[in-house]
């Protein structure tokens, strides 16, 4: 099971799914590679004004990388290689030039987390869950790229919560850090994301669009290197040992190593 990202377009707004249910819409390498395709033709269509990005069957949003993906990392260039590549991909949602909602049913983790931070507003339902448990689960790490973005949204104190302490922040919490639009009841959400689109599709193009590079460039300038530390934590028996036990459903044992 591969797994799909869906890209229809109807009226001036293009909606982005992600279909993996059966796995809570975990990412594999090929469906990034169509949500990156995705994004190149939303950006070649000029009658697109607004884009929706969405899970499949109501569970999640996405639950992050299909952890099967890593089990042909050999070395710590295989992690580097790996956080290029999404990065790559993150970027080009961020980089849209038109308005992007995330709609989060459930679950939104690790690589799925990514993604709503690269859209520009978010709406959720009531049992939304938001974050990035890797220090209790794989033992990897974010790219520079995408912990300037969670230090965008959420400054240093929230962030070393999220990632030290492995939380997972809920809808209300999302929302009371104005990360979250609103929260909406699923019987509501898809008249609710009508509205939305309908009223971005009607505002200033040129202006959004300036909008959405002028903070994208005051997120990003000046993203530190990070090569060393990915090395470091993909090349870690501790992260082979991560994806072992995640995969094992076992409690992974660290030996800092």
């Amino acid at each position: 099971m591969t797994g799909k990202v869906h890209l229809r377009v109807a009226g001036s707004t293009a909606f982005v799914t992600f279909d993996r249910p059966a796995v809570r819409n975990a990412m594999t390498f090929s469906m990034y590679d169509e949500l990156e395709a995705a994004c190149v033709a939303i950006r070649s269509d000029p009658a697109i004004k607004v884009a929706v990005f969405r899970g499949s069957g109501g569970e999640a949003f996405v639950a992050g990388t299909d952890i099967q993906q890593f089990l042909g990392f050999e070395t710590a260039a295989d992690g580097v290689r790996y956080e290029e590549r999404i990065d790559a991909v993150i970027g080009a949602v961020e980089a849209l030039p038109i308005p992007t909602i995330a709609v989060i049913e459930g679950f939104a983790m690790g690589g799925g987390f990514a993604l709503t931070i690269a859209c520009d507003l978010r709406i959720a339902t009531p049992d939304a869950k938001f974050g990035y448990p890797i220090a209790r689960t794989l033992g990897n790490c974010l790219s520079m790229a995408n912990m300037a973005r969670l230090l965008a949204h959420f400054g240093p104190a929230l962030a070393k919560r999220i990632l030290l302490l492995a939380d997972s922040m809920d809808a209300q919490a999302a929302c009371d850090a104005h990360f979250v639009l609103e929260i909406v009841e699923r019987e509501n959400i898809d008249v609710r994301v009508a509205e939305l689109c309908e009223r971005l599709a009607n505002h200033a193009p040129i202006t959004m669009r300036a909008a959405k590079e002028a903070i994208r460039r005051n997120m990003v300038q000046g993203i530190a290197q990070a090569r060393d530390l990915i090395e470091e934590v993909y090349g870690s028996a501790d992260f082979r040992l991560g994806v072992e036990s995640f995969l094992a459903k076992k409690r992974p044992a660290w030996t800092g190593e």
